[in-house]
């Protein structure tokens, strides 16, 4: 997990950018996924207590499938852009 600088539709613009990573609420596949906890996992806490956990608009988890480092990591830093 990380937080990108900024604020929810940046999180949702690096977010869409991403050609690997599958959008998804839940973890632990083959695939590698994208999840933006604020929205899915985590979405019936309050916002205080998503704060409380470190859950911001900004967090966005990656969970690692079985692509190659090289692709995944191009991936990101494409989407960064």
């Amino acid at each position: 997990s990380f937080k990108i600088k900024g604020k929810k539709k940046d999180a949702f613009k690096f977010i869409n950018k991403l050609k690997i990573f599958d959008i998804s609420n839940n973890l632990g596949d083959t695939k590698s996924i994208v999840t933006h906890p604020t929205t899915t996992t985590h979405r019936i806490l309050t916002e205080n207590e998503r704060l409380s956990l470190g859950i911001t608009d900004n967090l966005i988890r990656l969970s690692i499938g079985l692509e190659t480092v090289a692709d995944l990591k191009k991936d990101i830093v494409t989407a960064l852009k």
